[in-house]
């Protein structure tokens, strides 16, 4: 069973209620069911954190732990996640007793399946490189720092013609779920998406991602570009850096273990082409139908917000 915000809360107690033996929760609906007395963890025997350091790091820790204590006692518990670093601590020190470490691959595979690259460009030239870029034949995902400014991006390369959405944690869960099927299937060929869309989601033959606004943490680089080169295909990484933050992206990279290749590019070179695929936009604006706009589910009712007096 599936145990998320944004949908059917009376469809989810039923299925509960029918009886799961795996349930996919995120942690503030399973909380209401649990409030609601639609759920019961005493008999859970396996847990599996996913994501486990953006748990800690984005204020689910309370959440989590008032979780982990409703579960059945000596049980198994694993924490999943690209990085595992400080922020997961108090959990393993709390939940997991001698707790084992185990890696899929070598810390550095993923990365050197991956060819990073740096283009160094001037504030005026990004809007058209970037255009540049999302105009190429293929998919790509395109990372953007906040979601008002993934919207505007969008918009902005619709108008020249490339086939973009925005994904950002503005999106209700139908509008996302929507939005990353037009992009598997090519209805969309340029995701413009926050962070949201850099942990979880797989598509395939997908072979470039680009932090058109570098991240400020290694391993949101890490995670934005484990996007490509997945199930040991090969990818390439693209960082379009700005003067003013050449300093800060020279760091990050060398905290994440990356030796990227630098480049100098101005939109309609020759080399950003060779490096990404660039080519020039139609410039013939297009539309794509945005997914509609979710309602109430049945069962649900909208939060009011309280009256100032």
């Amino acid at each position: 069973a599936t145990v998320v915000g944004g949908l059917s809360l009376t469809r989810q107690a039923a299925a509960l209620r029918a009886g799961a033996e795996v349930l996919v929760a995120t942690p503030g609906r399973l909380h209401d069911l649990i409030d609601r007395g639609d759920a019961r963890l005493d008999q859970v025997a396996i847990t599996v954190l996913d994501e486990a350091d953006q748990m800690a790091d984005m204020g689910f820790l309370p959440q989590v732990t008032k979780l982990l204590e409703q579960v059945a006692p000596g049980g198994q518990r694993m924490l999943f996640s690209a990085t595992l670093d400080r922020g997961v601590d108090r959990l393993v020190r709390r939940f997991l007793t001698d707790p084992v470490t185990h890696s899929v691959d070598p810390g550095t595979a993923t990365v050197t399946a991956m060819t990073h690259h740096v283009l160094h460009l001037d504030a005026e030239d990004k809007p058209a490189a970037l255009a540049h870029i999302a105009a190429r034949e293929g998919r790509t995902i395109v990372f953007i720092a906040t979601k008002h400014r993934a919207d505007r991006v969008a918009r902005q390369l619709l108008a020249k013609g490339v086939r973009a959405a925005a994904l950002h944690g503005g999106k209700s869960q139908p509008q996302r779920t929507r939005i990353l099927e037009q992009f598997r299937t090519g209805q969309v060929t340029a995701l413009v998406a926050t962070d949201v869309a850099a942990r979880g989601i797989h598509v395939d033959g997908l072979d470039l991602v680009v932090n058109a606004d570098p991240p400020t943490e290694a391993k949101d680089y890490l995670h934005r570009g484990g996007r490509t080169a997945r199930a040991g295909e090969s990818g390439t990484v693209v960082t379009l850096v700005l003067p003013d933050q050449r300093r800060d992206v020279a760091r990050m990279m060398t905290t994440a273990g990356i030796n990227p290749k630098t480049t100098r590019v101005r939109a309609g070179d020759s080399e950003l082409s060779r490096l990404t695929g660039a080519r020039e936009p139609s410039g013939v604006p297009v539309t794509i139908t945005a997914p509609a706009a979710a309602h109430p589910a049945p069962g649900t009712r909208p939060r009011r917000r309280p009256r100032r007096r």
